[in-house]
């Protein structure tokens, strides 16, 4: 899997994450097939002694009508077949919905947890409400990895052993610049899930990066029940444009939303640039086509890869990547480079 135009931090910004700690997918692929294998000599640890017909890897994510966790539950079911050949379970439990986001994640990571389970991957997307939950969990001395929503500094303080996924906040900001770049002023950060930390954190970070060139960006927070509703998305937005002409810049923090803003933006004649977070077909189509700006990607087949194996080879073998927090992005994807993304989303892995 290609990460084109890896955003990395510099200075003394978002000081939790190290260049020395990044490490590619490509790289940190082989590593986790290579420890998955029994001839590399892992030791098992004391989380390892059960036999594999034992072992329960639970994996909470997003509702199963969401785009972009279809393709995290792709990386979840490929990686599953590792421990699956050795006799071991991979549970997946999905949130029916994201209208009471933080109090129904954290019932399913008690619901895990009644079901013994051997390790738990779970987003932290709401940590004043998850993370009395989570650290029950690791109380109880099972092993927690945060993936897709959280930060290694919330991961580390929790007891947790890693997280895997992209700075949200930075993902944020290289959209902003882009707009930044691309002649944009007044941007609309657009959250159909207000409450969600990683879904703010991108909307801060588009604030702080399209201000580097003297530009602006404003939240527009939609009720959560929105989330998924193509026309109640379509109409705040086209209405958000309409009473603010001056918005010349368009994001969705969320991909499952992006086909309802390019409509809100078709129907409202705005020649607004146009940046979604996750992809589709139809966004690369677009980028190819000069209608959309980009998409931010994190690559959500490798959160629910890495974060499968990294629980297997714990379990299993003892092992543990030294590489915290094993980032996925971000990655900027524009027209100079979607060519080399559209074979991986047509294979549901992008």
């Amino acid at each position: 899997m290609i990460l084109s135009k890896l955003i990395t931090p510099t200075g003394t910004t978002r000081k939790r994450l190290r260049a020395a700690l990044l490490i590619t997918p490509a790289l940190a692929a082989v590593a986790v097939l290579s420890a998955c294998s029994p001839q590399n000599g892992g030791s098992t640890s004391s989380t390892g002694d059960a036999s594999a017909s034992n072992v329960n890897l639970v994996v909470i994510g997003g509702a199963s009508d969401d785009v972009f966790f279809s393709t995290v539950k792709r990386g979840i079911d490929d990686a599953a077949k590792v421990p699956e050949a050795s006799g071991a379970k991979v549970t997946y439990l999905a949130l029916k919905n994201y209208d009471n986001l933080g109090p129904d994640v954290a019932q399913l990571i008690t619901n895990a947890l009644g079901m013994k389970p051997s390790a738990i991957a779970v987003p932290d997307w709401v940590p004043t409400a998850e993370d009395p939950a989570i650290q029950s969990v690791i109380a109880a001395g099972i092993p927690v990895v945060i993936y897709n929503a959280g930060t290694w500094d919330q991961a580390s303080k929790l007891g947790a052993m890693t997280y895997i996924g992209t700075d949200e906040y930075l993902a944020g900001k290289a959209a902003g610049e882009a707009l930044g770049k691309a002649g944009s002023k007044n941007a609309s950060c657009v959250n159909t899930v207000p409450g969600s930390t990683n879904l703010e954190d991108r909307c801060s970070g588009v604030k702080d990066g399209i201000a580097e060139t003297g530009g602006t960006s404003s939240e527009l927070a939609l009720p959560a029940t929105s989330f998924g509703n193509a026309t109640a998305v379509t109409q705040a937005i086209k209405s958000n444009l309409q009473q603010n002409t001056s918005i010349d810049a368009v994001i969705t923090v969320g991909g499952s939303d992006s086909e309802a803003a390019f409509a809100a933006l078709t129907q409202a004649n705005s020649t607004a640039k146009f940046i979604t977070f996750g992809n589709s077909t139809t966004v690369d189509a677009r980028i190819q086509a000069g209608t959309q700006l980009a998409f931010i990607d994190q690559q959500p087949y490798a959160q629910g890869f890495y974060s499968v194996s990294a629980m297997w080879q714990y379990v299993a073998y003892g092992l543990e990547l030294p590489t915290k927090p094993i980032l996925t992005g971000p990655a900027v994807i524009t027209k100079d480079n979607v060519a080399a993304v559209i074979a991986g989303s047509a294979a549901g892995v992008r």
